[in-house]
């Protein structure tokens, strides 16, 4: 039997001198959208998440008491077959870090390590500094300017709206430890991939080739990668700059990371599910307010309210993926466990919480009327149609190529993302929100359409 769920609204007296002899109650409709408005499930998981729990590196014992919290939190909102699923994955952990310039000039530098960064030892390293404006820079040299140096490489990545400088500058931390242990460098420091000018170090995934030696590999806060560019240009035609290196993270090999899972139900089971994905994984040098706790808050609570007005046609699938921070590990995870199954379009919120100002669509012509009403629906909001087809987003990325789905990327206001990105910085208080609430409603908007479609939704 399909329940109907309704609010509960007593009539109460008008004056003391008609007042009935006890208040009626009648049915109203629930209305999603204004429910939105006034949400506050988003918050409540933002703030569960970075209070109860907080950094949840995937792979640690901090992210499976996340993965307990979050099943206690989706059954707690009357969401559907509540589950973890879990997987093994090789975990890499933080150590000890410091890094100093220790000649011609003396001074401490504030440092993280990069993920699958290597030791330095128990014994800081040292080494003579050789220094690269950007990661082409590094990439043209000749292996005889590198051998047996510690690489830095330089580089200012720049605010944008929608964050597409990370890809330009991120390059750095991707594969530039990599390409510069191909070449014989003993360690790498690069300017922290990020927007902040506070001695924030940002952290980072990093991946190293096969067959290719890890070595170690450190971001530097950007005023101190400020301060490191005028010690070498002091140091160009005089004493070398040497710098000390601490280092000492460490590989605990494989160990148990999982996806925890929700479904709000379809009416129709003939309709393939819409995938609706975060990640439940943080860096471990904050409380991950941004990224992605945000991204669960907005998702969960959109279907959630979704759920409250009518029950949808499609089933809507509710992923909060695990350790996606560390390498997609959930993303992927999930991609193979469910490949049989059919999905028919995929979303994703993880960039941050601040206000959604653009809508793409990479959907079938037969659903233009679609992309048209949500567009419409979404602009008194003050969101606006992009031009280029959506992509998706990094944990829904491997069930998208595989099953090759509808997207619907809601893309949110990224100009101070990456003063927070993988900072200690990342916290509850950055939360606006105002903004907040604009991403629920947005994204209930999408939801309520695409899960009561019943046409094709892939392109």
């Amino acid at each position: 039997m399909i329940k109907k769920h309704h609010a509960l609204v007593a009539i109460a007296a008008l004056s003391s001198f008609s007042a009935p002899a006890a208040a009626r109650t009648v049915e109203v409709p629930y209305n999603a959208v204004e429910e939105a408005k006034k949400d506050t499930y988003a918050y409540d998981i933002i703030e569960g998440l970075t209070t109860e729990i907080g950094p949840r590196q995937g792979g640690t014992e901090a992210e499976q008491r996340a993965r307990d919290w979050a099943i206690a939190k989706l059954d707690s909102l009357d969401l559907y077959k509540v589950r973890e699923e879990r997987f093994e994955m090789p975990t890499w952990v933080r150590g000890e870090e410091k890094a100093w310039v220790i000649s011609p000039f003396q001074m401490p530098m504030a440092i993280t390590a990069l993920g699958n960064s290597a030791s330095t030892g128990e014994i800081p390293m040292e080494g003579e500094v050789v220094y690269f404006p950007t990661y082409d820079t590094l990439v043209a040299a000749d292996t005889s300017q590198v051998a047996g140096k510690i690489v830095f490489v330089d580089h200012q990545m720049k605010r944008t709206q929608d964050g597409s400088s990370y890809g330009q500058f991120g390059r750095a931390r991707f594969i530039g430890p990599n390409v510069a242990a191909k070449k014989g460098a003993k360690a790498i420091i690069i300017r922290s991939i990020g927007t902040d000018n506070h001695r924030n170090p940002h952290t980072g995934n990093t991946n190293f080739e096969p067959g290719v030696t890890p070595i170690p590999s450190g971001a530097i806060s950007n005023p101190d990668a400020d301060n490191l560019v005028r010690q070498v240009k002091l140091t160009v035609t005089k004493k070398p700059l040497m710098v000390k290196l601490l280092l000492t993270p460490k590989n605990l090999g494989q160990q148990t990371s999982g996806n925890v899972i929700a479904e709000v139900t379809g009416t129709n089971p003939s309709l393939p599910p819409i995938i609706i994905a975060c990640h439940l994984d943080s860096w471990d040098l904050a409380t991950g307010a941004f990224d992605d706790a945000s991204g669960c808050g907005i998702i969960t609570a959109a279907a959630r309210h979704v759920k409250s007005q009518k029950w949808p046609k499609r089933t809507i699938r509710i992923l909060w993926a695990g350790a996606e921070e560390v390498g997609i590990w959930g993303g992927k995870a999930y991609a193979k466990a469910y490949k049989d199954q059919p999905h028919a379009l995929a979303m994703e919120s993880d960039f941050g919480a601040d206000r959604i100002w653009r809508v793409d669509f990479k959907l079938p012509d037969s659903a233009k009327a679609l992309a048209d009403k949500i567009a419409a629906d979404l602009a008194p909001l003050g969101i606006v149609r992009g031009k280029d087809p959506a992509s998706g987003g990094a944990d829904v990325g491997a069930i998208i190529e595989a099953q090759g789905l509808g997207i619907i990327d809601l893309q949110q206001d990224g100009t101070r993302y990456f003063d927070l990105h993988h900072t200690p910085d990342d916290t509850l208080d950055k939360i606006d929100l105002e903004q907040l609430r604009q991403n629920v409603v947005a994204w209930t908007i999408v939801l309520d359409h695409v899960a009561n479609y019943e046409g094709e939704l892939k392109p």
